[in-house]
């Protein structure tokens, strides 16, 4: 009677171990997916450092300067080029604005006579102001959402601190976070591990630098582009469409057709050559500009980046899609490595500004 109780109890105890690490991993998928946000902010500033890395190892190499230093000067000069932005193009932008809507009505009553006596895109746009005016509270019931919107500007604030500072850090944590992940590996796997992680990195910093420079080229050549061809709010329109090239396929259509639908306000001629100057650049870019700015950053194919961007915008959000790419080519790179066994260290090193090179191998 007990050996035959013997097998029950090994099998009543292998089940209880299955549940619990069953438990244990739906806990933690929980528990991830609640945080996601942290998560996809750690991600971002490791991508921030990835950019950052070759040109603060090169002015530590070339110029003695500390890597904090370095890391400042690179924030620095990233405030620079935005509040130059600031300067140089939002008064032409907010004049482009007041042109397209006309003189803004600054009381409610304005608001609604001028909603009722207006045609057009202004006619939508301050029927919407005035519905919604009349749909807010009043007294002290405003207090509630002003407080929701500083509290969400201050959300925001926090996140992009900490996106910075996580990416400062990173810049100097990195190679001690690869040592102590390959001292809990077998000896024989610690190469390629910390090849593939500093391959990761190059192809990330890649992208990003990469990325930018697009959205630099594609938002100048197109306002140039809509200035020539007469079309309404060129530089509006312009930099929409170089900001959207983060939005991968769909931000390029969305631009296009912003581009002919203003166009179509002023006369089917400009509509038209809207059309051909944003057809016209997307082609320079596929064949000429992103081969030679992106060279293969990512190593992913069209059909892979669509995919990777509807499925990471429906599973997590549409704010999560800046990140897809990324995370398809952290994916890509651990699946030619771990599946089709390729060495990491005879991978081509993708090259935008700084070739990524020259790291020590430990």
């Amino acid at each position: 009677m007990g050996e035959s109780l013997e097998p029950m109890a090994g099998t009543a105890r292998r089940a209880a171990t299955a549940t619990l690490v069953a438990g244990a991993i739906v806990v933690a998928a929980l528990a991830l997916w609640k945080i996601r946000i942290v998560i996809a902010l750690l991600f971002i500033g490791f991508v921030i450092a990835s950019a950052m890395r070759p040109s603060v190892e090169w002015l530590h190499r070339r110029a003695g300067m500390p890597r904090s230093v370095a890391i400042v000067l690179h924030y620095l000069a990233f405030l620079a080029v935005i509040a130059a932005f600031l300067y140089l193009v939002v008064p032409v932008a907010l004049t482009q604005i007041d042109r397209a809507i006309g003189h803004v009505p600054t009381s409610p009553a304005q608001l609604h006579h001028a909603a009722t006596h207006s045609h057009g895109i202004r006619h939508e746009i301050l029927s919407a102001l005035d519905k919604r005016l009349r749909q807010l509270p009043s007294g002290a019931s405003l207090l509630h959402p002003a407080i929701t919107v500083t509290r969400t500007l201050f959300e925001i604030l926090v996140g992009i601190v900490f996106v910075f500072a996580v990416g400062a850090y990173w810049i100097f944590e990195r190679d001690a976070t690869i040592g102590l992940v390959q001292s809990f590996l077998p000896r024989r796997h610690r190469r390629v591990t910390r090849d593939t992680w500093v391959l990761i990195d190059k192809k990330l910093g890649a992208f990003v630098r990469g990325e930018l420079l697009l959205i630099v080229i594609v938002a100048m050549l197109l306002s140039l582009a809509f200035w020539l061809d007469g079309e309404p709010y060129w530089l509006l329109i312009g930099t929409f469409a170089g900001v959207v090239e983060l939005v991968p396929i769909v931000g390029p259509l969305a631009a296009g057709v912003v581009a002919v639908g203003v166009g179509l306000t002023a006369d089917w001629k400009v509509a038209l050559g809207a059309g051909i100057a944003v057809l016209v650049l997307r082609q320079l870019e596929d064949y000429l500009i992103a081969p030679r700015v992106m060279g293969h950053a990512v190593g992913l194919s069209p059909l892979v980046v669509l995919v990777s961007v509807v499925v990471v915008g429906y599973l997590l959000g549409a704010v999560y899609v800046l990140i897809a790419i990324p995370l398809a080519s952290v994916a890509a790179t651990l699946v030619d490595v771990v599946l089709r066994d390729r060495d990491p260290a005879r991978e081509e090193a993708p090259a935008v500004l700084f070739p990524g090179a020259g790291e020590a191998k430990r």
